[in-house]
């Protein structure tokens, strides 16, 4: 692994009341030392909750302690920002190496020119992920964990955080080691099997491993493939489609859902001419509401280039909000959408129902979302939330979306749980025959370096920098 020094900006850019330069690697201390200049002792005297006064020896500097003072630059002495410095030292550090953090105020020039002077005086900037990188390769965390720091970075609703942070704490990091022991002592009872050949009867129990197999690995390996497929929407969001007919409401509605103006709204038909998205909390989970440009036979060049945009972005949505308008007959274009939308799951939205007395004059054919309809009136704000709980209960059922256990596996390690389960079922199969034990130890082996991809032990070098390339720089 390299050992140079890196840095970079740890906050996001723009004013702000902190910004916060981090240093790490065997450099950390020696370059902040360089540029720090203690303020005078008075700050000591005045109390513990004080920030301290550095000595001008920096390995008398305490780790987890805050020192109050000045950046200055060494070649002319000028005062940068005044700053507040800690020091981590290795191990005890998020890399497990020296680590500084430069607590400056939060203009983008101070925190920026301090920068400069750090990779001036020995560091290089540091690569995107590579501090929680650091972490990995040192040994503090492994990949889930690693990959849970950007889950928390990521989530938009107070239950992916809760997902991530039990992430973070080692929760699928311990579920997948529980799995990967259970395979490493199959594999030394089938290893011993191999090389005592004579022996084979009192080192394997074929019924017995196969029951241990189907209770320890293949279920739990089920139940994690289902948690992603049935809650990555914590993670990733669940995309809604906003169709219909020009001027049916369509940007009124998403007005209404997001509660403000994201889309403008004219009596002009057509005034959508591209797809307008915005993100919403429902149920705990993130929602991207795509508000979709009018679907109708017309000649107009653009209004057909939005309409090839509405088709690509409903072949990739998990829900389609279909809206007709209450005091209108249903025409070609509205069945010609639906017919559009049959296979997909959605909800009938009966929109403009300010517009009639009682019932809508549309008539609807039974078979479009009998069971999932709502009647809406978004100019006056009226149905919206009936909707709002409509979506959670088409996308995730009556109960909404519920997790007993909080592991939640991302799609790279759902396909390596499927791996996973694949390579066991082979052993299960193998065993039931009856087959060499030399192949069932393959397949052992195959389940084993599956789960250690996840937990980070056995996996590709690009893998790996592609894993941490979707980091922000400075974490």
């Amino acid at each position: 692994m390299e050992h140079a020094t890196i840095a970079a900006i740890a906050t996001p850019g723009g004013r702000g009341g902190i910004g916060i330069i981090k240093i790490s690697g065997p450099g950390a201390v020696a370059i902040a030392a360089t540029l720090f200049q203690a303020a005078g002792n008075g700050s000591e005297s005045e109390g513990k909750s004080k920030p301290a006064s550095a000595g001008a020896d920096p390995d008398s500097w305490q780790s987890r302690r805050l020192y109050y003072g000045y950046v200055v630059d060494p070649d002319g002495h000028r005062v940068i920002d005044e700053v507040l410095l800690s020091v981590m030292r290795a191990p005890q550090s998020y890399t497990r190496e020296d680590v500084v953090e430069i607590n400056a105020h939060g203009g983008r020039q101070a925190v920026q020119t301090i920068l400069e002077l750090v990779l001036k005086h020995g560091a290089r900037l540091a690569e995107p992920g590579e501090f929680t990188k650091r972490a990995f390769l040192n040994g503090r965390i492994d990949l889930t964990q690693a990959e849970a720091v950007m889950d928390i970075i990521s989530a938009r609703t107070e239950t992916s955080l809760q997902t991530a942070a039990a992430h973070m704490h080692g929760k699928m990091k311990q579920a997948v080691q529980d799995m990967r022991a259970y395979l490493i002592e199959q594999l030394t009872r089938i290893e011993g099997a191999i090389d005592f050949p004579d022996d084979v009867s009192e080192t394997v129990d074929p019924p017995a491993a196969i029951a241990g197999m189907h209770t320890r690995l293949v279920q739990p390996l089920e139940a994690l493939i289902r948690q992603h497929e049935e809650g990555h929407f914590i993670r990733d969001g669940l995309q809604v489609a906003v169709v219909g007919r020009p001027n049916v409401g369509k940007s009124s509605l998403l007005n209404c859902l997001v509660q403000k103006e994201r889309a403008i709204v004219t009596p002009v038909p057509g005034t959508t001419r591209d797809t307008i998205e915005e993100s919403i909390s429902l149920g705990g989970v993130p929602v991207v509401l795509v508000d979709c440009a009018g679907l109708h036979e017309t000649e107009d060049p653009i209004e057909r280039i939005s309409a090839r945009k509405t088709v690509e972005v409903l072949d990739s949505t998990h829900l389609v909000l279909f809206v007709i308008e209450a005091q209108r007959r249903l025409d070609d274009d509205d069945r010609a959408i639906f017919e559009r939308i049959r296979h997909k799951r959605g909800i009938l939205v009966i929109n403009k129902v300010d517009l009639v007395a009682e019932t809508p004059v549309a008539e609807i054919p039974a078979d479009w979302y009998q069971q999932s309809r709502v009647l809406t009136s978004a100019l006056y704000d009226r149905g919206i939330g009936a909707l709002k709980k409509k979506i959670v209960e088409t996308a995730f059922g009556q109960d909404g979306l519920e997790f007993d256990d909080a592991i939640l596996p991302n799609l790279r390690q759902k396909r390596l749980l499927e791996d996973t389960l694949e390579s066991v079922r082979a052993v299960v199969r193998e065993l039931e025959a009856d087959v060499a034990v030399e192949l069932i130890a393959i397949h052992l082996q195959e389940a084993i370096d599956f789960l250690g991809q996840i937990l980070g032990t056995s996996i590709k070098v690009d893998v790996l920098e592609q894993i941490f390339s979707r980091f922000c720089i400075g974490k």
